[in-house]
Formats: structure tokens, sequence, C-alpha cells
């Protein structure tokens, strides 16, 4: 309507009108771009706001099961000091060296949360997030994070997991497994190993099994080399739990009020 008015205006060379109706035009189209400008940001800020949330809650989880994997692998070091401990004797109590022995190759794992930096990262929203975000190592901590899974997943396959797995009869590991084993919570969290431990196999079982263990060659060189592999997983635990406990203040006070 206004561009037919402006037209008119021309032809009938009503400059003054030409002027105001041109300023109006311009002055509309200025204030569509700046509202389109003001929307877009607004979009942004609010995307921002919710990356921000759901990291948050994503590091959280991460930080509640590395709290829990520290603490379960204090619990297999445990067992590995007393299964060294007792292949070190001439007559250890048999089910004590196979629960210490079973126990000390145990693993368990809990993948990261990713999903939301995953999704930053392949959006190309990075520069949503602020500087100082960025800054605190929340980039670095994903990317330990793969590092950090190819060591923990060594312990699935070490020499010593695989020797005392062949050692011990089936019987006793399903007992193992059925009443000596994971401490887990109704919601599938593992807190480390059930404080009492049940094996209802046979004595003579237990006899030969901590018999077999002891006269293993090598069963003891590799029990060092599996509390090395432990170490290092619980390293990686632990500087997981500090960098979480950094990077979680510092997006705190990024949406503090």
């Amino acid at each position: 309507m206004i561009l037919q008015r402006l037209a008119t205006s021309i032809r009938k060379q009503d400059w003054f009108t030409v002027l105001i109706e041109t300023l109006i035009v311009v002055l509309g189209v200025f204030l569509g771009i700046q509202l389109g400008n003001w929307n877009a940001a607004r979009a942004e800020q609010r995307l921002a706001e919710s990356y921000t949330v759901r990291l948050i809650a994503d590091l959280e989880q991460d930080l509640s099961a590395s709290r829990r994997l520290t603490s379960y692998y204090d619990a297999v070091t445990q067992s590995i000091v007393d299964a060294d401990r007792m292949l070190s004797l001439t007559d250890p109590d048999p089910k004590a060296l196979i629960v210490a022995a079973y126990r000390a190759s145990e693993f368990t794992y809990t993948p990261k949360r990713r999903a939301t930096w995953d999704q930053i990262v392949s959006s190309g929203d990075l520069d949503l997030l602020p500087n100082d975000m960025i800054a605190s190592g929340l980039s670095d901590y994903y990317k330990f994070d793969e590092a950090a899974d190819d060591t923990i997943s060594r312990l699935q396959d070490t020499p010593y997991r695989l020797s005392v797995r062949f050692l011990v009869p089936l019987p006793i590991q399903l007992e193992i497994r059925d009443g000596c084993s994971d401490d887990i919570e109704e919601n599938s969290n593992i807190n480390g190993f059930v404080a009492e431990c049940r094996i209802a196999v046979d004595d003579s079982l237990l006899e030969d099994t901590a018999s077999a263990l002891l006269e293993s060659n090598d069963l003891q060189k590799a029990l060092r080399y599996q509390y090395s592999m432990v170490a290092a997983v619980q390293v990686n635990n632990r500087g997981d739990v500090f960098a979480l406990n950094q990077l979680l203040a510092a997006l705190k006070e990024e949406t503090a009020p």
C-alpha cells in the first residue's frame, strides 16, 4: 500500500510526501531487520541456555559414575593386594584365595554421557557457549574421555583376567556371580562387591581350585601387571572427579542469576 502511495506522489512530484514515505519505508525495513536480528539472538540465547542446562545434567551424571567407579576399583585394588599376599602363602584359606583372585580380575565400566556435547560440536554451535566455559577444560574433558576409554577397555583382556577365568571352574564362577559378585542397586548402579560372599560348592572343589591358582607359575606376575593397569584406571577416575567438579563449578557460575 505505501509503495503505491509513494509511486503516486512521485508522479505528482509531491517531493515532501515522497521524502516522508521513503523514510517510512526505510524505517520499516530497518526495524524489520532489527526485529529479525533480535529474534535470532534470543533464539541463540535460549539454545545456549538449553545446552548449558543439559551439559550440567550430563556432567553431574558423569561425576556420580566416576565416584562409583573409583570406589569399585578401590575394592578391586584391595582384592589384588589380598590375592598377592595369599599367593605367597603355602596354605591360604581356599575360599578366601579364590574370592580375592577372582575379584582382582573384575571389570566394570560406565560410558560418559556425550550426547549434548556431540550435538553441540556436530551442529557447529561451540560459539554459543561462553568462552570461560571452554577455557575451563570442557573440550579437553571430552577429548581425554576417548583415551581413558581405551585404558579401561584393556582391563577386559589382561593376562591375569584370562588366566583366572581359565583356572576357576564354571560351577565356582556361577556361584560367584550368584552370591559373591557386584553389589548392584535397583537402578543398576554398581557400588562395589557384596559384603557377604556365598559360594555353595564342595570344599574339595574349592581346595582343588585354590591349588591350581597357587601352582600357576605366572599368575602372580600377571597379577602385578593387573595392578598397574587398575592403578592407571584409578588415576583416570580420580582425574575425572577433579575435572568434573571444576567444570560443574564453572558451568553453574555461568547460569547463576
